[in-house]
C-alpha cells in the first residue's frame, strides 16, 4: 500500500509538472500571436523570437548583465536577512510582553500601511551610500510582514498550553523553548513566503530611482532608451530571479518544517 501511494503521488507530481509546461508553452503562444498582431493594431509588442534574439545576441555573454543579477541578489539576501534578524525577535517580544506590546505595537501600527516606496526619498537622504539605501528599502519591505505574522502566531498560541505548562513547573525559558518556539515557526514560514515577494517589488522600485546596476535598473534603461525588448528582458529576468528565490525560501521552510511535508495542505500549496 505504501509503494502504491507513493507511485500515484509521483505521477500526480509529473502530471502537475506537464500541465505547468503545457501552461507556459500556450502562454508563449499566445504572446506571440499578441506580437505579431500589435504592429496591425498600433504598439508595437516585441514578440518571443524577437526577445530571445536580442538576448543571445546582447545579453548573455554580457557581463554587466550578470553583475545587475549578482547585485539584485545581493541587495534581496542583506534586505531580506535584516529583515528576519530584526524582525523575528519584534514580533515575539511583542506577542509575549504586554508592556512591549502597549509602547511600540501603536508606533508599528502608525508606521506599518506607510509603502515601503515612500521611504526612497527619506532613506536617499538618510543613508549614505545609494546601496545603503536600496537595501533598507528592501528590508522595509519584508520586515512590517514577519514581525506581524510572528506576532499573530503567538497571539493564537491557546492560553491553556501556558496554564498547564506553569502549573507543571516549567520555567519561562522552558515555555520558550517548548512552546512559543515550535508554535511560531509556521509563522516565520509565511512571513518568510510574503516578505520574499514583497522584497522583490520594492527591490526593482527602488533600482530604477538609485541604483546603477541590478536588474530594476536593467529594465529602467531599456524604458529609457525606448528599447521594448530590453524591458521585457529585465522583467523576465526578475520574475525568474524571484521564482529562484521563493524556491530557497522553500527549501528553509521544509527544514524548518520537516512534519510539513505530510501535511497534505502543505504539498497542495507547492
Amino acid at each position: 500500500m505504501a509503494a502504491k501511494g507513493r507511485t500515484q503521488n509521483a505521477v500526480a507530481r509529473l502530471f502537475a509538472h506537464w500541465r505547468g509546461a503545457v501552461a507556459i508553452v500556450a502562454f508563449v503562444l499566445v504572446w506571440q500571436i499578441l506580437g505579431t498582431m500589435s504592429s496591425t493594431f498600433g504598439g508595437k509588442i516585441p514578440t518571443p523570437i524577437e526577445v530571445t534574439q536580442i538576448f543571445f545576441a546582447s545579453f548573455v555573454d554580457d557581463p554587466r548583465y550578470w553583475r545587475n543579477w549578482a547585485a539584485s541578489f545581493e541587495r534581496v539576501l542583506w534586505g531580506f536577512g535584516y529583515a528576519q534578524l530584526f524582525g523575528i525577535p519584534l514580533g515575539i517580544a511583542l506577542g509575549l510582553s504586554r508592556t512591549t506590546e502597549e509602547i511600540v505595537f501603536p508606533v508599528f501600527e502608525v508606521l506599518r500601511p506607510i509603502p515601503p516606496l515612500a521611504w526612497v526619498p527619506v532613506s536617499i537622504l538618510f543613508w549614505p551610500t545609494h546601496e545603503a539605501s536600496i537595501i533598507f528599502i528592501t528590508f522595509i519591505g519584508a520586515f512590517f510582514v514577519i514581525v506581524i505574522n510572528v506576532f499573530d502566531g503567538i497571539r493564537h498560541i491557546p492560553e491553556r498550553y501556558f496554564w498547564l505548562a506553569t502549573s507543571l513547573g516549567a520555567t519561562r525559558w522552558r515555555i520558550f523553548l517548548r512552546i512559543v518556539l515550535p508554535a511560531v515557526i509556521p509563522s516565520v514560514a509565511v512571513g518568510m513566503t510574503l516578505g520574499i515577494a514583497i522584497t522583490w517589488d520594492v527591490l526593482v522600485a527602488a533600482e530604477m530611482i538609485a541604483g546603477d546596476l541590478g536588474l530594476g535598473r536593467l529594465t529602467w534603461e531599456g524604458y529609457v532608451s525606448n528599447t521594448p525588448e530590453i524591458v521585457i528582458v529585465g522583467m523576465i529576468s526578475i520574475g525568474i530571479a524571484g521564482y529562484l528565490s521563493a524556491r530557497i525560501v522553500d527549501y528553509i521552510e521544509a527544514r524548518l518544517m520537516p512534519w510539513a511535508q505530510h501535511d497534505p495542505k502543505f504539498r497542495g500549496r507547492r
